[in-house]
């Protein structure tokens, strides 16, 4: 419950003090049972005079109310589909790449490609560190311990795909102002699962409350980042796709996507097929046999599923990828694929957690060989060919694999908002790149201002 934005959002609807305020005193009695009467009023009284002095400094013209100032599209995250790995989300995600590009100069691997992990070397040395970080699925705050464990086994898992090896992870912690402190030790026991299961440690963490005094209630939002080192030839980033390369899958169980389902669904068991930390055993053995400086590329399949992640890996590298759709189903956990068939949620659009090597076709093969060793399942799904786009070859036919506006639904709530392309995306597209733009000329006056200074 969000005190502040819900101020200013009734100011901004023309409502009236007293009736913001009354609505205010009586949704922060829901959970300050405690507080008297006069208490919360006069909390709420002094929420309504900070909103008071936001909304002024948002007005201030030139000077430093450009700074303070954020731009505004009018168009919402949800509107946009953020963070539902969909058309709207990348095409958010490519505007946030382009801003950070300006400190990318010195990347290997740089936000702009959207690949996994970022990728740095330190200094002159034959030493590459390589980083990501993953938040936790916005619907496990009730269920800290998988929301932590997730969490970092994606972090994890996406350095990992780009050749390096995991050297420490770091935690973000923030719980709102009425969350139990338990969920502190729940979230961090599951990040500490991993660690431990991996000889990955804990370097540094953050716990903060979620908006401070300003937000009630007991949401849970944070992320976990892993850094790795790894040698140059060890790299394994997306844009080395190339023509003639084959596609190498293992077996997916999914995280925290599949988890969320399976619990929303009452599909309780299927939580524990996606207990696991295969990933790690995987990159290990191409990593034991030297196989990582003769891969090509390699991801994992999370953004948006099979559709999503083929769709960036094609735009990077610029190649066609084609896909056999019996060779991808026949990887997919028996348990996870029986309850997304029941359910009528779209596998190929739905975080699987796979893991994905493109390489030449003798190094593809023994990729296969060595994860079955391993005691990985793995197999050969598909290949690289020139052109551009994701197809997929079923029943003898081939057919184009596009990238939906969001994810497959697999909650009921997210059936509800439902996954169509909004009429108005491409003028909402121009919205939100001037709300860009305008965030890029605030970049270039700070940056200015900082180089005068000295």
């Amino acid at each position: 419950m969000d005190l502040e934005g819900l101020a200013m959002h009734m100011m901004d609807l023309g409502a009236s003090e007293d009736e913001i305020r009354e609505l205010l005193a009586d949704l922060v009695e829901i959970w300050k049972r405690d507080w008297s009467r006069d208490e919360i009023m006069e909390f709420v009284d002094a929420v309504l005079d900070e909103v008071r002095y936001v909304r002024r400094a948002h007005s201030i013209d030139g000077g430093i109310g450009d700074i303070l100032r954020p731009p505004e599209s009018g168009v919402s995250m949800g509107e946009m589909g953020v963070g539902s790995r969909g058309e709207g989300d990348f095409f958010v995600h490519e505007l946030l790449t382009e801003l950070a590009a300006e400190a990318s100069e010195n990347a290997l691997i740089s936000p702009e490609e959207r690949d996994d992990a970022g990728a740095v070397r330190v200094d002159r040395e034959e030493v590459i560190l390589v980083s990501a970080v993953d938040g936790m699925h916005s619907r496990l705050s009730e269920f800290p311990f998988l929301a932590g464990f997730h969490a970092t086994r994606a972090a994890m898992r996406d350095v990992l795909v780009n050749g390096a090896r995991p050297r420490g992870l770091l935690v973000d912690l923030h719980l709102a102002d009425d969350g139990d402190v338990g969920r502190l030790f729940d979230f961090t026991a599951g990040v500490t699962a991993v660690g431990a299961a991996t000889g990955v440690p804990i370097l540094a963490g953050s716990t903060l409350r979620v908006g401070g005094d300003m937000v009630h209630g007991r949401r849970l939002v944070a992320g976990v980042a892993c850094v790795g080192t790894a040698r140059p030839d060890d790299l394994t980033p997306r844009r080395n796709a190339k023509p003639g390369d084959l596609i190498v899958l293992t077996e997916g169980a999914g995280g925290g996507t599949v988890s969320t389902t399976a619990i929303y669904h009452g599909y309780y068991d299927v939580v524990e097929e996606t207990l696991n930390v295969d990933f790690v055993r995987a990159v290990n053995a191409l990593r034991k046999e030297k196989l990582l400086s003769k891969v090509d590329a390699m991801t994992d399949i999370t953004n948006g599923g099979i559709r999503g992640d083929a769709a960036e890996i094609s735009e990077t590298a610029g190649v066609r990828l084609v896909f056999n759709e019996e060779a991808i189903r026949s990887l997919v956990n028996d348990r996870v694929l029986e309850m997304l068939d029941e359910l009528g949620i779209d596998y190929l659009g739905l975080s699987l957690d796979m893991l994905m090597v493109i390489a030449p076709e003798d190094v593809a093969e023994r990729c296969v060989e060595v994860l079955d060793g391993a005691g990985v399942r793995a197999d050969i799904v598909g290949r690289v060919e020139e052109g551009s786009g994701v197809f997929l070859e079923r029943d003898g036919e081939k057919i184009e694999l596009d990238v939906k506006f969001r994810e497959a639904a697999y909650t009921k709530v997210k059936r509800v908002i439902g996954e169509e392309h909004p009429e108005d995306f491409e003028e909402m597209k121009e919205r939100v790149k001037r709300a860009y733009e305008e965030a890029e000329r605030k970049l270039k006056l700070v940056l200015e201002l900082l180089e005068e200074s000295g």
